[in-house]
């Protein structure tokens, strides 16, 4: 009887460590699709009264696969150019420091350095160019997903409730609430939070002339757009309008760009403004949601930003719950 269970628990053991080695480059695309999939599922479940589940699920990808493909080709062109731009200066910097007559050697050392350094560094720009194709696999994989969460979002929800514990199920689904409730608030924040950037990007266009009227309006747009993209946010706008104003010969109004966006757009806006608006809706402490923004990054990456305020409002449940106990 010990052998077979030591067969069989090996046999497990082996297929889950082989499901896990399959998902666990992918965990990103699947993770960011079931997410996309809770903040639309209203919108799905209205259109499934009206048309079928099928078609309304075509339909939301469709209009996904769009966004998608206009935020892929931005972005792509938007690296390019400031990774150019970026190679350049560093290059031309680096030419230029060789002219230098320094004292000590320091001249023979610093030839040395950057000897070393160009061919690292532009082994580095390079890698960005060829990562290009596994993010367009990961985008794959992430609208196949949505699609997927979209048509059977119902029988999720089922089964997950299904595989509640039977004991403690009164608890399991207090936690499950608290889960409910902190994604809500994390989804309407991020909403709300990604409206008022893309406005203020626009009025910032504006206000130090970097374009006209209707570009400042698309800037705004793909502000709003890329905001809901974790990792790249709104400051990939105004570091490209920065850029364009420093090689145009507006430093001061490149400086003072990137001041503005830095403030008012992206990153301070993501931690200061974006916790509060979640500890209010999920009724959490905002340092609480800051650290578990922040703890939740460095420990997860990008989902992190999701995960870790959900983890820390569970333990909060948890102790509540433990304090009923013990009374």
């Amino acid at each position: 009887m010990k052998a077979e269970f030591l067969v069989w628990g090996s046999i497990v053991i082996a297929i889950l460590y082989l499901a896990w080695s399959t998902v666990s480059q992918l965990l990103s695309p699947i993770f960011f699709a079931a997410i996309i999939t809770y903040a639309i599922y209203p919108i799905h479940k209205c259109l499934s009264n009206k048309l079928s589940t099928k078609k309304s699920a075509l339909i939301l990808t469709i209009l996904l696969i769009l966004i998608v493909t206009g935020i892929t080709i931005e972005l792509i062109l938007i690296f390019k150019t400031v990774l150019m731009s970026f190679y350049e200066d560093v290059i031309a910097f680096i030419s230029w420091s060789q002219t230098l007559t320094l004292p000590f050697g320091l001249t023979n050392v610093i030839q040395k350095f950057y000897a070393q350094f160009t061919p690292k560094f532009s082994e580095y720009i390079l890698s960005y160019t060829f990562s290009i194709p596994r993010y367009l696999l990961q985008l794959v994989i992430f609208v196949v997903m949505f699609y997927y969460f979209l048509v059977n979002s119902e029988a999720i929800k089922n089964q997950i409730f299904l595989l509640l514990p039977r004991e403690n199920k009164e608890l399991a689904e207090k936690l499950l609430k608290r889960a409910d409730v902190t994604l809500q608030a994390l989804v309407r924040a991020w909403l709300l939070l990604n409206i008022a950037k893309g406005i203020l990007m626009t009025i910032g266009f504006i206000i130090f002339r970097v374009s006209d009227f209707p570009t400042a309006i698309i800037a705004g747009f793909l502000t709003i757009l890329f905001s809901f993209v974790p990792l790249f946010e709104g400051w990939m706008i105004w570091l490209a309008g920065a850029i364009y104003l420093f090689r145009s010969g507006n430093i001061l109004t490149a400086i003072l760009l990137a001041v503005y966006g830095f403030i008012f757009v992206s990153p301070v806006p993501d931690f200061t403004i974006r916790p509060k608006l979640v500890a209010k809706e999920a009724q959490l402490d905002e340092v609480m949601v800051l650290v578990g923004m922040i703890g939740g990054a460095w420990s997860f990456g990008v989902k992190g930003l999701i995960i870790g305020p959900i983890v820390l409002n569970l333990v909060v449940a948890l102790l509540k719950e433990w304090r009923k106990v013990t009374k």
